[in-house]
């Protein structure tokens, strides 16, 4: 069956959030997923979108996703980083996760962005390989940093004292 690779619409927000938490399960985090459906309607379909999504579908069924959004990199300018590439399990292997990852860079070419990033856990050797493979750079040198909600109020409030 044919692949067809489109942008998402506010009727995959519910295929979104599944495929999410599919990734989450399969990064062995699947209790840190706290979006719901509405937050991704919200989100990625209002009039201000925080992020734009595409999907993989066969058959009109939505098998896999590239969510990215806009970044600025004060060294080199306009960026895209690409926050989750995924491909439900019974379709991975099959050449949907690179027809996504290659839409996505033609999309960075075309906006003229200097830079497209995205995270990858040290323990994935298949999506390092293949990454690396593309040409990719894997930045050993870097820490991802991260603050969430709680310790951000936690900060604040340090900062009240």
């Amino acid at each position: 069956m044919e692949v067809i690779i489109r942008q998402a619409t506010i009727f995959d927000s519910s295929t979104i959030l599944n495929l999410i938490q599919e990734l989450a399960d399969y990064e062995k985090e699947p209790e840190s997923v706290k979006l719901r459906v509405s937050d991704i309607e919200r989100y990625g379909f209002d009039k201000n979108p925080m992020f734009k999504c595409l999907v993989a579908e066969i058959g009109g069924k939505v098998i896999g996703m590239a969510l990215y959004y806009q970044r600025f990199s004060t060294w080199r300018g306009p960026t895209l980083h690409l926050e989750d590439l995924i491909v439900t399990d019974t379709y991975k292997g099959r050449g949907i996760g690179s027809q996504l990852y290659t839409e996505f860079i033609k999309i960075a070419d075309e906006r003229g962005v200097e830079r497209i990033e995205w995270n990858v856990l040290d323990w994935n050797s298949p999506a390092i390989k293949f990454y690396e493979k593309s040409g990719a750079t894997i930045l050993h040198d870097w820490s991802t940093v991260q603050m969430h909600k709680a310790e951000i109020k936690t900060y604040l409030n340090r900062l009240k004292k």
